[in-house]
């Protein structure tokens, strides 16, 4: 009763506990009378029969248990009645946390390794396509497509929906934009994407040949989406390996992925080369893709962070603005400045120019007079006017050492693996054979998916043909049929042999396929149809042509879609010395006789000519 009370009177209040102690007395009576009794220590024994479940205040305050009422049949008399289950809550704490987990690891913040793709991003690619929005079609509001992911695969909140959407269009984010948009999409100064009713959107041209040539082609499995009425890919049949291509970055449940974006022409020469040789040495895989590719552009400070990142799945990168001096004339005065034309991937350029005239302001960066942004549609320009007396060399050494001019991008190659859905960290040589192994799989269930459609075609064409070498007794066994069912159990008796897709087709021919062009037009299809049979049948039994078929498939994406590579590699590993930062001035060192010591400029000094005899 004492340890109910507590807990009604915390719940409900101080003022009344009469009403509390009163709720006690008829709770405790009808657990007494319904042959249930609990103890602070031992909540939930039961002692006789089915009994009703405590309070959950009370639950919680007493022995942390969770009650839950389920509807069973009693042994005598076979009526239904409460049956109380005590549940210990931590073992259904651990249960609903793993739950939870794992919801979050496989079905919202991992990509997949094979097509590189979210859930999120893979249904709003696929509700896009279904919805006809390819590259030759007009653009739709975001809003429908928002509206079409929501209802149909995400069951989820429409900003979430509508910020990946932004993702896939934003050009200073994906390397390659799986989104064309329309409208304002966001800036890399973080500005926000206007309204979703106001923006438009539809695939991109990679999207479309990367992404969705392949599918309805039994080339990956179709899944029920969240209410069983619609189907959705499990996966996207990629032609390029998406995951390395664009990157991504998602935080789950006790562990985080972040993936640089890399160039899609190096990539393709790198699939290449492993499709040659699985065993390729890493000192060539690695020269033919030697660091990522940042779609902001910015100069990579050697290769050391990039490779141990291609090797264990986790290392930082070193990213530096790209800058060049400039001498800006203002009337008659003249100064130096630094020009900024390329900023780190993911650093926004408001808040960059925010931080530096605070620190000017602060006094911790010495040397800036002026600093203003001149960036337009042509791309991005800095302007930092120097101070007459500044060394530019010094400034700029400073502003890489305290600000975001020079950044670390902490790559983890954490995404789900295609065999089991498991959390895997790849290096760079697994996540490519992994995505080859895929698109092999792929190209393979395409190939026979189309030769069951070439050999269901030459089936009906050789009824066809037969039936047009003896159209005369087709026509006359049509004639002496009642009706349809009639002629087509004729047709496919032994007279003929035919089949019911056979029969069928026979059935439904026109007058006008009668004719001798017609024929000659079948059996033309039907010696075309032999030589895609056999050439499908060749490419089903040799692996090496299903390689060949990729890397054809690969270069002609490459030949489409390729762009040189934006952020230059230079041999610096970006370690500033604390010389660098500091001019280099004529100094003179001063040790007093209590033993201070201390460094002042020369040009503090000044000759004055008068036998050590001050100036008063």
């Amino acid at each position: 009763l004492t340890y109910i009370y507590r807990g009604w009177r915390d719940k409900m209040g101080s003022t009344k506990r009469p009403i509390c102690l009163v709720l006690c007395i008829l709770a405790c009576l009808a657990s007494y009378g319904s042959g249930y009794t609990t103890s602070p220590g031992q909540l939930g024994d039961k002692t006789k029969g089915p009994g009703v479940a405590l309070p959950r205040s009370a639950l919680a305050l007493t022995s942390r248990l969770k009650m839950s009422t389920i509807e069973e049949e009693t042994e005598e008399g076979g009526e239904l009645g409460p049956q109380v289950l005590p549940l210990e809550l931590k073992d259904e704490l651990e249960n609903s946390f793993m739950q939870y987990a794992m919801s979050v690891i496989m079905g919202r913040a991992l990509p997949d390794v094979r097509d590189g793709m979210k859930p999120v991003h893979r249904r709003i690619l696929y509700a896009m396509f279904a919805l006809g929005l390819t590259p030759e079609s007009g653009y739709r509001k975001c809003a429908r497509v928002v509206g079409e992911v929501l209802g149909k695969f995400h069951p989820h909140g429409d900003s979430s929906v509508y910020e990946a959407l932004v993702r896939m269009a934003q050009d200073f984010v994906m390397s390659a934009p799986l989104v064309a948009g329309h409208g304002n999409f966001g800036s890399v100064d973080n500005d926000p994407p206007a309204a979703m009713r106001y923006t438009e959107c539809r695939l991109s041209g990679v999207a479309r040949d990367a992404l969705m040539t392949d599918l309805g082609q039994d080339t990956v499995p179709m899944v029920p989406n969240f209410d069983g009425n619609e189907q959705e890919p499990a996966v996207l049949p990629a032609r390029l390996p998406m995951l390395l291509l664009n990157g991504a970055a998602g935080i789950a449940v006790g562990m985080a992925t972040n993936i640089p974006p890399h160039n899609l022409g190096e990539l393709v020469d790198g699939c290449v080369a492993l499709l040659g040789d699985r065993d390729l040495p890493d000192a060539e895989l690695y020269r033919l893709i030697p660091a990522p590719d940042f779609p902001t552009g910015g100069h990579l400070l050697g290769t050391e962070g990039a490779r141990r990142f291609y090797e264990t799945g986790n290392g930082g990168i070193q990213i530096r603005a790209v800058t060049n001096m400039e001498m800006i004339t203002n009337g008659r005065m003249s100064r130096n400045a630094i020009i900024v034309t390329e900023l780190p991937y993911q650093v926004s350029k408001a808040g960059l120019l925010a931080k530096i005239a605070e620190m000017v302001n602060d006094k911790k960066l010495d040397g800036i007079s002026d600093l203003r942004d001149e960036s337009n549609r042509d791309g991005i320009r800095v302007v930092l006017e120097l101070k007459r007396d500044a060394n530019p060399s010094v400034v700029r050494n400073n502003l890489f050492k305290k600000t975001q001019l020079q950044a670390s991008f902490a790559g983890n190659h954490l995404a789900l693996g295609a065999a089991g859905k498991q959390p895997h960290r790849y290096s760079l040589r697994q996540a490519l054979l992994e995505f080859l192994d895929f698109r092999f799989e792929t190209v393979r269930k395409r190939a026979a998916f189309d030769l069951g459609k070439v050999q269901a075609r030459q089936h009906l064409l050789e009824g066809l043909l037969l039936a047009l070498g003896r159209i005369d007794d087709i026509i006359d066994l049509m004639r002496k049929s009642k009706d349809t069912a009639s002629a087509r159990k004729k047709l496919m008796g032994k007279e003929y042999g035919l089949t019911e897709v056979q029969a069928n087709a026979i059935l439904g021919l026109t007058l006008s396929r009668l004719t001798g062009m017609e024929e000659k037009k079948l059996k033309s299809e039907q010696k075309d149809l032999a030589s895609k049979n056999k050439e499908l049948t060749q490419l089903m039994e040799d692996d090496s042509k299903v390689k060949a078929v990729m890397v054809e498939e690969m270069l002609a994406l490459k030949n489409k879609y390729a762009v040189p590579r934006r952020s230059i590699i230079i041999k610096d590993e970006g370690e500033l010395s604390a010389e660098s930062l500091i001019e280099n001035l004529q100094s003179i060192i001063m040790i007093t006789h209590s033993g201070y010591i201390k460094r002042m400029p020369l040009d503090q000094f000044e000759s004055q000519n008068r036998g050590t005899r001050g100036k008063a």
